[in-house]
């Protein structure tokens, strides 16, 4: 009997690519999927070839995962709508900046019977509140969605590290089906109900990460980073209480989405490098995101100024005083020895229900 299942992925960047080796190798190995997994490529020039056929030849991303070999059956395609055509199950990775242009692309032509799953660590945050990238992909495509996110460094996967990662799923058999694309024995899956508090950890923990490179880049030592670490942990939980009141599962937060992904982002990520190179340099974000990434996005620069539209907004400016101060010597020109001005914040009697405080 035919396979009743095909996989695609949107996104082919460093992240992506990775997903890619994972998915290709296990969809081999599950008789109810499709074999060929579509993966959607942005029609690049690399070294005076199109990276789409450089993937479909020689089986590398050689610009986003170079030295790392991506399964055969991963067949790289220009358009987008190509890749979902018949796609049961559609893994949408790129730049959470980029989501709305991306989904009103595949706009009818993903099927009724499909679903999709998050890879993207990063929210749309307003005056207005918070919106997840799995409430803007439901409501552009009208189908389930279910997150992933973890302390999940691209490259230590692609090099089949071990490590742990959280899917996000309401549905209890429907996580199980994207357990068994995703899990290897390096790359151990834990699936929860909380698919929004997977996608809010995943997104905060960026802005941490550029508090910590600061704290690297002054050259002050393991335990004031690990002081600012902790301080945004709080932060992260008590915005989350804010904007979410109960929806979000205090549990999530010790998942690998949430405490874990914060320290390993906080050591290894390329918001912390970028932040840290900020305080030794001097150059703004946006060209050391172009000066250093390779084609990548920085996120957590971003999502420091959705955050800050949002609090101030708000009036509560007070209780975040660090995420205030990363946004004021992101975006103010702050020095960042301010980083630690008004950090004695008492986060006692914060809980995951709207709080008196705020």
């Amino acid at each position: 009997m035919a396979p009743t299942n095909k996989v695609c992925i949107l996104g082919s960047g460093n992240w992506g690519s990775t997903a890619a080796r994972i998915i290709g190798s296990n969809v081999a190995k599950l008789p109810d999927f499709d074999d060929t997994v579509k993966i959607w490529v942005f029609d690049e020039i690399v070294n005076g070839k199109k990276l789409i056929d450089i993937i479909n030849t020689e089986h590398e991303n050689v610009k986003y995962l170079p030295g790392h070999k991506l399964p055969t059956n991963v067949v790289a395609v220009p358009d987008a709508a190509d890749a979902v055509k018949d796609a049961t199950h559609i893994m949408v990775v790129i730049p959470h900046q980029y989501i709305q242009n991306l989904l009103d692309s595949i706009h009818g032509r993903v099927l009724p019977n499909a679903r999709a799953i998050s890879l993207i660590k990063g929210i749309a945050i307003s005056n207005h509140g918070m919106t997840t990238m799995t409430q803007i992909i439901h409501r552009t495509l009208a189908i389930p969605v279910a997150s992933l996110s973890g302390a999940n460094i691209a490259n230590e996967i692609a090099e089949e590290k071990y490590c742990e990662t959280t899917i996000g799923c309401s549905d209890p058999e429907e996580a199980i089906v994207w357990r068994s694309l995703f899990n290897t024995p390096y790359f151990q899956v834990n699936c929860v109900s909380d698919v929004i508090g997977v996608e809010f950890c995943g997104a905060l923990k960026n802005v941490v990460a550029v508090g910590a490179g600061f704290i690297d880049g002054m050259g002050l030592g393991n335990n004031t980073k690990a002081a600012i670490i902790r301080i945004g942990f709080l932060e992260m939980r008590r915005l989350a209480m804010h904007i979410s009141g109960a929806r979000i599962q205090d549990a999530t937060f010790m998942e690998s989405c949430g405490l874990a992904d914060v320290i390993t982002t906080c050591y290894g990520g390329r918001n912390r490098r970028l932040a840290e190179e900020f305080v030794l340099t001097g150059k703004p974000m946006p060209q050391l995101e172009q000066d250093l990434l390779n084609g990548q996005k920085l996120q957590g620069y971003l999502t420091a100024g959705e955050v800050h539209s949002y609090i101030d907004s708000s009036g509560i400016t007070d209780h975040f005083p660090l995420f205030t101060n990363i946004y004021s010597i992101c975006y103010q020109g702050k020095a960042p020895r301010t980083i630690f001005d008004g950090l004695n914040v008492d986060f006692s009697r914060d809980t995951l229900t709207p709080s008196p405080m705020l």
